[in-house]
Order: C-alpha cells, then structure tokens, then sequence
C-alpha cells in the first residue's frame, strides 16, 4: 500500500521555536541576574565533535548564554579530567556541563559521568537522572529523545495509546527514548542487533524509531503504512553527503511522516540543551516557575 508523499517533520523550523523560547527565558534570567552558563567539555580531536561542539557553542551564545569550550588533549589522564569535572561542580558561575563523546581510548566515560553534579548534567546522563527518567522524578532529561519527543508534540502527533518500535538500545538515545515513549503511554518495544526478525519487528510500529548508526538500513517494506518514522541517524556517505538509517527514498508514500536527514532530529539535539541548561540555571537560582519542561 502507498500513500501520498510522506509529511516532512522540519527539524530544523522546530528548534528554532523552541530556542526562540529558550532564548526569552534566558532574557528573563538576565533581567533577574542570572546569567546562565554552559561549559562543553572536548578532549581529543575527532573532527566529527569539534564541529557538533562548534554549533553547540554558536546556538548557546546566539541564546544569550554564557557558554564556554574547554578542549584538552587526547593525552589527558583520567585523573586530570576529573579534577576538572570537580571545578566545574563547584563553580557557581556554571550551570550546565556537557562531557563531549565520545572520550579518547583509555578514559572511562561512565566514571567521568557519574562524577558530575547531576543538577548540572545537561546530557541526562548522570546515574540520578537516568533513575529519574525512569521513576518520573524531576531531572534532566538526554536531549537526542527529549527532541524526538518534542518534535512529534509540536507536529500534532499523538504518542498515548500508539504501538511505539526503537530500533537502537543505547544509553543516548534508544534506552531514554523508550523511558519518555513508556510515560506517554506508548506501548513500546525495543530492538537492536541480536533481535530476531528486525523488518518484523519494525513493522509493528506506528510510530518508528531508527537509531542504529547503519545507513539506509531500514527499508520501505519494513515500515507499516501510515507509521511516522524518527531517523536519529546520521551516516557519512562514500560521496560525502549526509543519510539517516532509513533509505527515504523507499520511505517516501510508504511513511505517512519523516524526518529528513540533515535538518531532523540532529537540530532538535542542540536545541534541548539549550532548554536543559536554562532549566538548570532557573533551578539552581531558585528561579524555575514551574513552566512547560521542553524536554518532558
């Protein structure tokens, strides 16, 4: 069965929304004293993060933050990042930390992530978050699932009742994802690279999820018809272009909704850390209102 041409879900026009209303909240902040600061953390030189690192830092300081890269070499000892993570924890001046991943070989990411103050782990990773995720405490939620969320809100698409597949089980994005689709009252599954059966699976899905990190793997007779379809992917082509983990093209009339790649989910990313911080900085200042959570 197709469809007529499959509604686009722009990315990018929402995450401008939402840093627009970021960006009045740090206004508000302001005029209360509070200016609110993000610190990113790069260690190493992969070329793939310094340039995500560079458009974090471009969005934050167009929101009005103060925002900050600290880069160190690949040859940094554990002991040494740590320390920093410790500085950054007790400076009141920093409201948000984002450790960039990956970290060079022979440094131990989850200690690194544990070690920050959870009230400043605007990546959501921290232990405590992660249990709250799950529990439906306050905390602060990853920003990669927090986007999808937010993305299918602010199209109109209905999550409660749905039969929900992610395809991808990591800690970035698939895991938190089926915590946020779970307290929607979507019915979720999740799949991954042992999971017999993948077109199968993914057939089930009104709503589909593809974060695997493998180009144009889902096909267009994996998806049922009608299924709105999240591409968390972003591959490098031999050609040098950009391409998702779903083959759009095979998806086109089969998807009722996609989102592109580039201009999807990757936009929506930075976005919730901008939302993230600016929670951050009205919570420690005493000054969150109890609004709308972006990343909820």
């Amino acid at each position: 069965m197709r469809m007529t041409a499959s509604r686009i879900l722009d990315g990018k026009a929402t995450a401008k929304a939402v840093r627009a209303e970021v960006a009045e909240r740090v206004r508000a902040l302001r005029a209360a004293g509070v200016v609110p600061g993000l610190t990113v953390v790069l260690v190493g030189d992969d070329p793939a993060s310094e340039v995500y690192v560079r458009n974090k830092d471009r969005a934050a300081a167009e929101a009005g933050f103060a925002v900050r890269t600290v880069k160190l070499p690949a040859t940094t000892s554990q002991a040494e990042l740590e320390r920093l993570v410790d500085q950054l924890n007790a400076d009141p001046a920093v409201h948000g930390v984002l450790v960039q991943l990956p970290l060079p070989a022979g440094l131990r990411s989850e200690s690194i992530l544990a070690r920050l103050n959870p009230a400043k782990d605007v990546d959501g990773l921290h232990p405590l978050n992660v249990a709250a995720l799950w529990t439906g405490a306050p905390g602060l939620v990853p920003c990669t699932p927090a986007g999808c969320i937010e993305i299918l809100d602010r199209h109109g698409i209905e999550i409660a009742g749905r039969r929900a597949v992610v395809l991808g089980r990591s800690i970035l994005v698939g895991k938190p994802l089926a915590a946020l689709l779970l307290a929607r009252h979507a019915t979720v599954t999740v799949a991954h690279s042992r999971s017999r059966d993948l077109p199968a699976i993914a057939r089930e899905g009104e709503i589909l999820v593809a974060a695997v990190g493998r180009a144009r793997l889902v096909k267009g007779d994996w998806l049922r018809p009608g299924a709105v379809v999240l591409d968390v992917g972003i591959n490098r082509m031999e050609d040098g272009r950009l391409c998702g983990d779903v083959d759009h093209d095979a998806a086109q009339g089969v998807a009722s909704a996609i989102t592109p790649v580039p201009g999807g989910i990757g936009p929506m990313t930075i976005a919730m850390l901008l939302a993230n911080t600016a929670r951050a900085a009205a919570r420690a200042s005493g000054l969150d209102d109890g609004a709308r959570r972006l990343s909820s």
